[in-house]
């Protein structure tokens, strides 16, 4: 079965994540609508049946197609600041925005 690419490392949002085809993933907030289709290009390394490729920095070449499922927000945080003694406290919440991939195909 030549061509059949087992896995890939991408960069996206500051963070790398190991994805496959058929994966599903939620990644920082991408400026893209619900439903379209999403082409990674920051390929950090490719992982075959004979082995791995490993770009320097990036793969050339090698992209990862996805579809943005939908985009929302992620549960609340509370954040609780407080200096005993001086009655001085801070209460602050949030809730960071995502994007949820299905992962299509990976070419290499």
């Amino acid at each position: 079965m030549e061509g059949i690419i087992m896995y890939a490392i991408i960069e996206t949002g500051g963070k790398q994540y190991k994805v496959a085809a058929g994966d599903t993933i939620y990644i920082e907030k991408l400026d893209v609508a619900d439903d379209s289709e999403v082409v990674f290009d920051k390929v950090i390394a490719v992982g075959k049946e004979d082995g791995i490729s490993v770009g320097a920095p990036y793969v050339a070449g090698a992209t990862v197609a996805a579809k943005a499922v939908k985009t929302g927000k992620a549960k609340k945080v509370t954040v609780m600041t407080y200096k005993p003694k001086k009655n001085e406290k801070r209460k602050l919440g949030h809730r960071q925005p995502f994007t949820k991939v299905e992962i299509t195909a990976i070419n290499a």
